[in-house]
């Protein structure tokens, strides 16, 4: 299906969930829906029949400074077509729905973005840090992360490419 198209169906079927669409240079079309609607845009992006988005390919979040969002990546071997899901939350309350019930392998990835940027995933079956130790303070990839100096009497402390 050309991405025009997919597009026309897209506003078509799902058209008040969607903040903006647009085609991306990559072949990719990439679609902002509102936070509230994910887990049904998500259901429908697998189970409608006219679209038949099964693959879950990637999902991370991001820090934009004054914002979070949570990016999903999903592919149509029917259509043939790549589609980016992104949502955007509140910075003071990083919080979205587990899609994990509709793509058992997004788990991991949800574990890795609520370990790295301290995005919750509410109704996620074992949100747990993933990466760091459970007693680690902070999430590293926040742009307003302070990298510990010391980390249970180990210091962590590394000389910059600048320092000699």
């Amino acid at each position: 299906m050309k991405r025009e198209d997919l597009i026309k169906l897209l506003l078509s079927k799902m058209g008040r969930s969607i903040v903006r669409i647009e085609e991306m240079p990559n072949n990719d079309i990439i679609m902002e829906i509102y936070t509230d609607d994910l887990v049904p845009i998500m259901v429908s992006m697998k189970k409608d029949e006219d679209l038949r988005f099964t693959t879950l390919m990637n999902q991370l979040g991001v820090d934009y400074g004054e914002s979070f969002a949570v990016i999903y990546n999903l592919y149509s071997f029917d259509l043939d077509n790549k589609l980016t899901v992104k949502v955007y939350m509140d910075k003071d309350n990083p919080e979205v729905d587990s899609v994990e019930h509709i793509f058992r392998g997004v788990n991991w990835f949800e574990r890795e973005t609520y370990d790295l940027l301290g995005i919750r995933f509410k109704g996620h079956g074992n949100l747990e840090r993933l990466l760091l130790p459970p007693d680690w303070e902070g999430h590293p990839l926040r742009k307003d992360y302070v990298y510990p100096e010391v980390y249970n009497g180990l210091e962590l402390k590394r000389k910059t490419l600048l320092e000699e």
